[in-house]
């Protein structure tokens, strides 16, 4: 039975619902923002993984998109989407090979941090005569992937005089949350990221190093870090839905959240708890939330009725509020921690608007892991 055309209180659980008028209202705010700083935005597809997200976010002026896998990149070139980078390290043959056969297919940017994946997608690139566009990732403070800001040259002279490969700039993710950040406002770290980036750069031009990409930016930092003179781009993701997570740290309110998680109650074992028929199969459990300032692993959309506080895969655990008492078989939404990962749990999000079901839109690069 197609649920299109349905209320939401028919819909079987668990379900991700994607509220379209917020999801509209975000994708624009990003857009125009980037377009009002003059960069070019290039979302991050691995929080949406889905055709119609990627054509929305184009058609609202998006310059390309951003993946994580050359098998997601992949989903998306054979939607006819033609400029794409993979702001992820490129290691081993297998993956150099397969970075250059998508080349000759879509206008395709790679990561690199080091000689080896240098070494590797040079001669996956000249093994069959395509060219690779590269930027070098610079460890701006994150520390997990990326070179030091003083071996960066090194590392760019090295794509410069590898065959097959094209320099085409430099890229960082710092996040709004790292080791050693010195505060904990966005805005203030994204201006960081992009000045640091910006000064890199002009070290690297000044050493005779063609530098034309600067490519920052999370969904907190995007906006100001675009501010910077001299960031040519942005890859936001988390902003077409925003979670929990982007509304801890300031970046989103409630009332932007675009996707919510719809569950039943399934067991009422105490006055002051409920089970829902969703655990860690369909929450995020990546994110510890004591580590991100917040509480549980889920709330209900109100953000008071009920916290996530333990998952199993099947099984979540709801602390209820006093004088919330829902019944068994009732249906509640919550908004997860995490929402990039939540969708990579789904093979479907469903469409709403004014609580009825408009679409169904297929994950279409969930799982996609190599």
């Amino acid at each position: 039975m197609s649920m299109i055309g349905r209320s939401i209180t028919e819909v079987d659980t668990p379900a991700l619902l994607v509220d379209i008028a917020r999801l509209e209202k975000n994708i624009r705010r990003y857009a125009d923002s980037a377009a009002k700083a003059g960069v070019r935005l290039r979302p991050h597809i691995k929080t949406h993984k889905t055709l119609e997200i990627a054509k929305m976010q184009l058609q609202a002026g998006a310059g390309g998109i951003t993946a994580a896998k050359l098998s997601e990149a992949e989903v998306f070139a054979d939607a006819g989407i033609e400029d794409i980078f993979v702001a992820y390290p490129i290691i081993g043959p297998e993956k150099a090979q397969h970075a250059a056969r998508l080349a000759q297919h879509c206008r395709l940017i790679v990561g690199v941090e080091s000689e080896k994946g240098v070494q590797q997608l040079s001669e996956a690139a000249s093994q069959i005569g395509s060219t690779l566009l590269v930027r070098v990732e610079i460890d701006s403070g994150l520390g997990r992937t990326g070179v030091g800001q003083e071996a960066a040259g090194k590392l760019c002279r090295q794509v410069l005089d590898a065959p097959g490969l094209s320099l085409d700039g430099i890229f960082t993710f710092r996040g709004a949350s790292f080791p050693e950040a010195s505060s904990r406002d966005p805005q203030i770290l994204g201006r960081m990221e992009g000045e640091m980036m910006v000064a890199i750069a002009e070290r690297l031009r000044h050493a005779g190093i063609p530098i034309q990409e600067i490519s920052v930016g999370s969904t907190p930092t995007a906006s100001s870090a675009a501010e910077v003179p001299g960031i040519t781009e942005v890859r936001p993701g988390t902003y077409v839905f925003f979670d929990r997570m982007t509304t801890q740290v300031g970046t989103s309110a409630p009332d932007e959240l675009a996707l919510s998680i719809l569950v039943t109650v399934v067991s009422r074992p105490a006055p002051d708890l409920a089970i829902i028929d969703a655990g860690s199969k369909t929450f995020c459990g990546d994110v510890i939330p004591a580590n991100v300032g917040l509480e549980g692993y889920g709330a209900t959309i109100d953000g008071q009725n009920g916290v996530v506080i333990r998952m199993n895969e099947e099984h979540g655990t709801v602390r209820l509020a006093p004088g919330f008492s829902p019944e068994i078989g009732d249906k509640l939404l919550f908004f997860p921690n995490h929402v990039c990962t939540a969708v990579n749990l789904s093979d479907e999000v469903l469409v709403t608007q004014g609580g009825i079901v408009k679409a169904i839109w297929h994950v279409a690069a969930r799982g996609r892991r190599q």
